[in-house]
């Protein structure tokens, strides 16, 4: 029986292309490239979702909340033998006001409910791979959403490895710090090229074939 893959995140999970608006082929996308480098050995289940959030409510959408649909996902993909959760960017929003720290907590947050729900739900807890978000480009003055992120997500993103790192140890996770990998397009500064998916896809394959246990 494969193993399931859960990719859990925002919308460089679900493949926004920065050019287009749209969406890019599943080819293109990294959890489409993961699955093609993993082979049928694996299952890999793709739930980006466009604005998600750690645990923040977002005023105008708050069903972007990532822990409100975590507890759901799960169940219905159990059992769940590795989870690669990628969220905080979205924090970085104006509006929400949020340090990395407390950014990182909330990946911790979703950590915690991971485990504990499916020690719970599904008898053993699977292993996680927490990914510090790539940082936000020089250029966001020049994106499209520039507003919703001002120039002061740009530093704060580049405190993301430190703090996920420690969020990591606490909960023994995998970490993964996507910055030493892929940067945000030139388009946006915000969304992943196909070139950053590829780079991305190839960084996860490499974690979870030298350090999962799965």
């Amino acid at each position: 029986m494969p193993k399931t893959i859960l990719c859990y995140g925002d919308s460089n999970t679900y493949g926004f292309d920065p050019r287009t608006g749209f969406r890019y082929p599943k080819n293109v996308r990294w959890t489409g490239r993961l699955a093609a480098l993993l082979g049928e050995e694996y299952c890999v289940i793709e739930e980006g979702c466009n604005g998600r959030t750690t645990i923040f409510d977002d005023p105008f959408e708050g069903w972007k909340n990532g822990l409100d649909y975590l507890k759901p996902c799960l169940n219905s993909h159990k059992p769940v033998d590795i989870v690669i959760l990628m969220l905080g960017s979205n924090d970085l929003k104006e509006t929400f006001h949020a340090s990395p720290q407390a950014i990182a907590d909330g990946a911790g947050t979703l950590v915690e409910t991971i485990r504990d729900f499916t020690r719970e739900k599904q008898g053993f807890i699977p292993q996680i791979i927490l990914v510090s978000p790539p940082e936000i480009g020089k250029n966001i003055r020049n994106s499209a959403f520039y507003g919703n992120f001002l120039e002061n997500a740009i530093e704060r993103s580049r405190q993301f490895p430190g703090c996920y790192k420690k969020i990591a140890d606490r909960y023994e996770c995998i970490f993964l710090d996507a910055a030493k990998h892929i940067h945000p397009s030139d388009v946006d500064s915000l969304h992943l090229d196909p070139e950053g998916h590829e780079k991305l896809a190839t960084a996860l394959y490499d974690t979870i074939m030298y350090r999962t246990m799965v």
